[in-house]
């Protein structure tokens, strides 16, 4: 799959130079030369590598940044700029930009600029996914051990969540008790109680308060976690 780059720069030799270098490297890329046009596409679009210049018509490439900083996106940027003291760097560094580059620059060096932050990107993206268990509309965060429904917070005490983790690692799987009992209570053997339907319940009434049920029933094998029946 390409990488998608945005490019917000008003100089059209600078863009043409770019653009025909990051398109023969096997980019897809998108260009437009002010800061108000470059705003809105970034914030619409699904990029995977932003390039601004400092110095643009209609917004500044730091002030667009910045608001799209607040807007609480965080794709990878290089600020490109014919302004290259140590205080322009720190200036373009603090509006958010995650490299900056000193116009002249050879394509090179900002080819290898690019590679370095889409692999720091697509490494960040693997390590979110490591921590992260979806089923559907259902989130499960491993690192603070917290559990969301449709958005809604769903509080769980620790064996419940034990349960539930197992459960998602199976998602679309039937699970049987004894499964269960051997992976969550650490149990070898049948007790001949009821301790994982009780939980099961409990689970259930708290993922499922007005939103479609998710775990289901296997009459006769076990229970299924599974955004659809």
């Amino acid at each position: 799959m390409k990488h998608h780059i945005l490019i917000v720069e008003d100089d059209a030799a600078a863009v043409d130079f770019v653009t025909q270098g990051l398109a023969d490297a096997g980019f897809a890329i998108e260009a437009c030369a002010d800061g108000s046009t470059g705003l809105a596409r970034a914030a619409e679009g699904d990029f995977d590598l932003w390039i601004f210049d400092r110095m643009l018509p209609g917004m500044d490439g730091l002030s667009m940044l910045g608001a799209l900083r607040e807007q609480g996106l965080r794709t990878p940027a290089i600020m490109l700029s014919a302004l290259g003291t140590v205080d322009d760097k720190v200036g373009g560094l603090a509006a958010g930009a995650d490299d900056y580059l000193a116009k002249p620059f050879s394509f090179a060096e900002l080819r290898a600029r690019i590679a370095a932050l889409l692999r720091r990107a697509d490494r960040a993206e693997a390590d979110a996914k490591a921590t992260r268990i979806v089923v559907g509309d259902l989130e499960i965060d491993l690192l603070s051990r917290t559990v969301a429904r449709a958005g809604r917070a769903v509080p769980l005490v620790a064996r419940e969540f034990h349960l539930l983790e197992y459960l998602a690692r199976h998602a679309g799987e039937v699970v049987t008790r004894t499964m269960m009992l051997e992976h969550v209570w650490n149990c070898r053997f049948d007790p001949g109680s009821n301790v994982v339907d009780v939980h099961i319940g409990r689970l259930r009434r708290k993922l499922e308060e007005g939103e479609a049920p998710i775990l289901h029933t296997v009459r006769g094998a076990g229970y299924r976690l599974a955004a659809e029946g």
